[in-house]
């Protein structure tokens, strides 16, 4: 009689069960973790493909600031002669276009981003939030670049970082925890509205002179219009580089404070309205 064979134990299959939600998600945020290489790879995937077949490549990165900043330096600080807290006009506008350059880019990319992996999203089943958040975090890589011709500016004008650079990682955290906020509000809506596309090149105008990048924010004096100024978050990123890198004499203060509040609540809605439009995503893109 023949011995019974020893059965080898197989490690179960994971499977994930797929079914319509009702009213509001759970975050789920750990999904991300689990999905961290997808993650990657589409970030990596986003840096490529921007400067795929262009002439200059990266140094867009580069140009779209500087010749910003040269365009400011022209009309506003030769012609209109706005105020620029007592440092040279150029050094003052390009400080703040490089976080503000960010925050552009990331509205752009991430607004599309749903739309353009249509395909993706109809036949495999990973957490939609990789998508925005990989169109947001590829633009990291061109604002290392556009901060390191900062640095050189700044050399070239004999400026060097005050002590209080020790803090502007935290107003690099603000640009990125705005560009998300904003981002996952713009990609959720582009899906079921498609004229989200057209309306965005007014919102980032609008934004952009709703933002002392051109000018300081020293020049409104009055502490209620200041507060009521601070509820764009941008405005906390922008007062805080100066501050940080060029030492102002302005400190932000409780401006940064309320930029920081409204750009987590900005943040935390936005994930909550992606997730609850989350399920239509596949059926409407």
């Amino acid at each position: 009689m023949a011995a019974p064979q020893a059965t080898r134990s197989t490690p179960e299959t994971p499977y994930i069960r797929l079914e319509p939600s009702r009213g509001w998600r759970a975050l789920r945020l750990r999904e991300l973790w689990e999905y961290r290489e997808l993650l990657y790879f589409l970030t990596w995937r986003d840096i490529k493909v921007r400067y795929k077949q262009t002439l200059l490549g990266a140094a867009w990165a580069i140009l779209q600031p500087l010749l910003t900043m040269l365009v400011f330096s022209l009309f506003f600080g030769q012609l209109a002669a706005v105020p620029s807290d007592g440092l040279p006009y150029p050094i003052f506008a390009y400080t703040a276009l490089v976080p503000w350059s960010f925050f552009s880019t990331a509205l752009a990319m991430s607004s599309n981003s749903l739309v353009g992996s249509a395909n993706l999203i109809k036949k495999v089943y990973f957490p939609r939030l990789v998508i925005p958040i990989a169109s947001t975090l590829g633009g990291v890589v061109d604002f290392a670049l556009a901060f390191g011709v900062l640095l050189l500016l700044m050399l070239g004008y004999g400026l060097l970082p005050t002590v209080h650079v020790v803090f502007l990682p935290v107003f690099v955290l603000l640009a990125l925890v705005t560009s998300l906020g904003v981002g996952l509000w713009l990609s959720a809506l582009n899906v079921q509205f498609r004229d989200v596309r057209y309306t965005l090149p007014f919102l980032t105008q609008f934004w952009l002179f709703a933002t002392p990048i051109a000018y300081p924010s020293s020049l409104i004096e009055d502490p209620t219009w200041r507060a009521i100024y601070g509820i764009n978050p941008m405005v906390g990123v922008i007062e805080g580089f100066r501050w940080a890198l060029l030492g102002v004499d302005s400190a932000p203060g409780p401006m940064v404070g309320l930029s920081a509040i409204f750009a987590v609540l900005l943040f935390g809605s936005g994930l909550l309205v992606f997730r609850r439009m989350e399920r239509t995503f596949a059926d409407v893109v």
